[in-house]
């Protein structure tokens, strides 16, 4: 019997040491795993910072705190009522990105690092956005970062944190002032608008007249060409024209014969027209009749002449007047011819029939005019008969 109770109390005294053992080694090792960190104290007084692995602890007089995580934190902080300088508040969200840096200060410098950041953020940012008006503070995001992190990395670098980054989600003012706002914005849209557009026509009339005087200069360009080759091929011509009528040796009956027949062109048109005729059409009259028929009969002649006698030295008429001068022209013509073929016709005659002799044998009458003289005075053409001029008349229409 004793035995069998010796044997009961060897066994729990085994079972004993065992669970003594197993818990003496399950507080001895620690692991610490990867962006951790575990502060060690000993006998109550700091003694290590465990890092990532497997670490020994002596066991009953070695305690490990709760582990810190060395990892980059993002904390957002509930909206902060904040008060401008020109006494407006708004309503502010701040996140706040740190991370800590040593173990031992963010464990014995401060009793909790996450509020103590978390208010600080709120000071400093009541102390930033209280030096600028609610305009400064909308359009300066980036400037109140900067001073936010500057302050808070300074503050919080004792308690083992560094402070990399605080952004401002939103700032809201008051409903009243998002209304004003809202319209400010809606008016600048529209006058960003008025100026594109302003803009766009002015550029687009730009265009246009440059295009415009494009064409202009070299619609000019081209007429002043075509003029300039159109006027030297008039000069052309007229060098052409007036050295074979030189080579041809024209005499003055040609030259007004010409003249005469470039006369009908100048009444051509429905529009009344005056013309300023000189006074050696009449002249040029009695050539052309004395060239076709060598005599003219007096009573042309004396037409003629008295016309001549009665004309000015240069007259102003119309179209009427140049066709009417035209058609005495082509009348004189007709007769002249009549008259030489005439005196043809009585040469022959007499030359068949008795001759007599020049001095005493009359002249035979004009079997074309009855009405006649015996004899038709010859009109001799006179040397000094100038020629009418080969240059059409001005035009006084």
């Amino acid at each position: 019997m004793s035995d069998i109770v010796g044997q009961v109390i060897l066994v729990i005294v085994l079972i004993i040491i065992v669970v003594f053992v197993i818990v003496v080694v399950a507080r001895s090792v620690r692991i610490i795993p990867q962006a951790r960190a575990g502060v060690v104290e000993r006998l109550g007084r700091y003694h290590k910072t465990l890092m990532p692995g497997l670490n020994i602890l002596v066991p009953f007089i070695d305690r490990l705190r709760p582990l810190i995580d060395l990892r980059e934190q993002v904390v957002s902080f509930p909206p902060q009522p904040v008060i401008t300088e020109d006494n407006l508040v708004v309503s502010i969200d701040t996140v706040v990105f740190f991370q800590v840096t040593d173990a031992r200060a963010a464990t014995y410098e401060i009793s909790n690092y996450l509020g103590a950041v978390e208010q600080l953020a709120t000071t400093t940012l009541r102390n930033v956005v209280g030096g600028l008006n609610l305009e400064e503070a909308l359009t300066s995001r980036d400037e109140i970062n900067g001073q936010l992190r500057i302050v808070l990395d300074e503050a919080t670098g004792k308690w083992g944190i560094r402070v990399s980054r605080v952004e401002l989600k939103a700032i809201d003012p008051p409903a009243s002032i998002q209304d004003s706002m809202e319209k400010q914005m809606r008016a600048e849209r529209e006058r960003r608008a008025v100026i594109l557009t302003a803009e766009g026509t002015k550029q687009s009339a730009i265009l246009e007249a440059e295009g415009h005087r494009q064409a202009e200069i070299l619609r000019a360009e081209g007429d002043a060409k075509a003029q300039v080759l159109r006027a030297q091929g008039e000069a052309e011509a007229i060098t052409t024209v007036f050295g074979a009528i030189h080579r041809g040796e024209p005499d003055n009956l040609l030259l007004a014969y010409q003249y005469l027949q470039t006369l009908p062109k100048l009444a051509e048109g429905s529009a009344n027209k005056l013309w300023v005729i000189p006074s050696e059409l009449t002249e040029a009259l009695k050539g052309i009749g004395g060239a076709l028929g060598g005599a003219v009969q007096p009573g042309a002649s004396g037409r003629a002449e008295r016309a001549a006698a009665n004309a000015p030295t240069e007259s102003i008429v119309s179209e009427g007047d140049v066709r009417r001068a035209e058609q005495e022209m082509r009348a004189a013509e007709r007769e002249g011819r009549s008259v030489a073929d005439a005196s043809a016709l009585g040469e022959r005659g007499a030359g068949t029939a008795a001759p007599a002799p020049a001095s005493a044998q009359p002249d035979a009458p004009s079997p074309a005019q009855p009405d006649a003289p015996a004899a038709a005075p010859e009109v001799p053409a006179r040397p000094d008969q100038e020629a009418g001029p080969t240059d059409a008349p001005p035009s006084a229409g």
